[in-house]
């Protein structure tokens, strides 16, 4: 079979384009056909070697649609083996495309219980989409959070897979969004999809200031950057404000600990989610919810799409076809 496998750390060069034998389930594993895969970021890190735990030779992906063996088409979750506690990961848990061989690939084998039906409303396309950055969305905004409907949230750097995907769940559930970003196609792509309020940071030195001005404190903030992005996000805070972070893209967080004291603000770290948190924010989908998809790549195309990731040129997930 076909797999987009990872030999190296130079960056996406390093990725081929191969044969390798067909997987073979294990026990209480399924076999899944991959019709449709998407990229994340952790895919652009891995080939990067800016990621822990790099294991080499790999097959990357971890968002899946497909078939299973009996022809019912399913999605997957990516999160493997997450334990017990539905507050944090155990120790042993991993992300589907490595060290696991992952959905870059004509098949892959999961746990069954990472086998979810795919709701009929979804191409195979808009439901490869959804999983990781999907359930991160899911799990920062109302596993962490706490969103309900009418608070105010800030979302930084609008555009990238989670945080596209923090917007339109963040407006399913009634919220005031305010979306920043560096690009004003970006920005006028998240005021198409329901953005109430809109920054250009690099246009506006005092976007945090303006934030304020057009929408008030916010009640909640999602934030990957860190940096002086995430110091920044505390100094505007409600009182009572929650903070979730989910990444570091800009480095290490100069913050101010009085603007976390005096606010009493929650600071939350959060990563991917429990299996309850991929149920529910995949029924959100089964609905008129529709992911957004940047792009779609015939597999063949994979080098285009990463180079595509690698410039931060998406507004969405891209995905690649990988079979009917």
């Amino acid at each position: 079979m076909r797999a987009l496998r990872v030999h190296g750390n130079n960056g996406p060069g390093d990725l081929r384009l191969e044969e390798i034998p067909k997987p073979r389930p294990r026990e209480n594993e399924a076999l899944v056909r991959v019709r449709a895969a998407a990229l994340n970021h952790r895919d652009l890190f891995i080939t990067q070697g800016k990621y822990p735990g790099i294991k080499l030779p790999c097959t990357l992906g971890s968002d899946a649609c497909g078939v299973l063996e009996n022809g019912s088409r399913i999605v997957v979750n990516p999160m493997l083996n997450w334990g017990n506690d539905s507050r944090v990961w155990d120790a042993g848990s991993s992300i589907l495309g490595m060290p696991h061989d992952g959905s870059f690939a004509d098949y892959v084998c999961v746990p069954r219980e990472n086998v979810f039906p795919c709701p009929d409303e979804l191409s195979d396309e808009e439901a490869a989409a959804i999983p990781l950055g999907g359930l991160t969305a899911y799990r920062a905004l109302f596993t962490r959070a706490r969103l309900r409907s009418g608070e105010t949230v800030l979302i930084t750097g609008v555009g990238g897979g989670v945080q596209t995907f923090a917007l339109i769940l963040a407006k399913q559930a009634g919220a005031v969004v305010v979306a920043t970003s560096s690009s004003d196609a970006k920005l006028e792509r998240a005021q198409v999809l329901g953005a109430d309020h809109v920054l250009n940071y690099r246009r506006d030195p005092d976007w945090f200031k303006s934030v304020r001005k057009l929408a008030g404190a916010p009640d909640v903030a999602i934030d990957s950057a860190g940096g002086q992005t995430l110091g920044r996000v505390l100094d505007i805070m409600k009182l009572g404000g929650r903070v979730v972070t989910y990444g570091a893209t800009l480095g290490d967080a100069d913050i101010r600990p009085f603007s976390v004291f005096w606010r009493h603000l929650d600071l939350l770290g959060t990563s991917m989610g429990s299996p309850d948190d991929f149920a529910a924010m995949l029924k959100l989908f089964a609905g008129p919810l529709r992911p957004v998809v940047d792009r779609v790549y015939a597999f063949e195309k994979a080098p285009d799409a990463f180079e595509r990731m690698g410039a931060a040129d998406q507004f969405g997930k891209i995905v690649l076809r990988i079979s009917e």
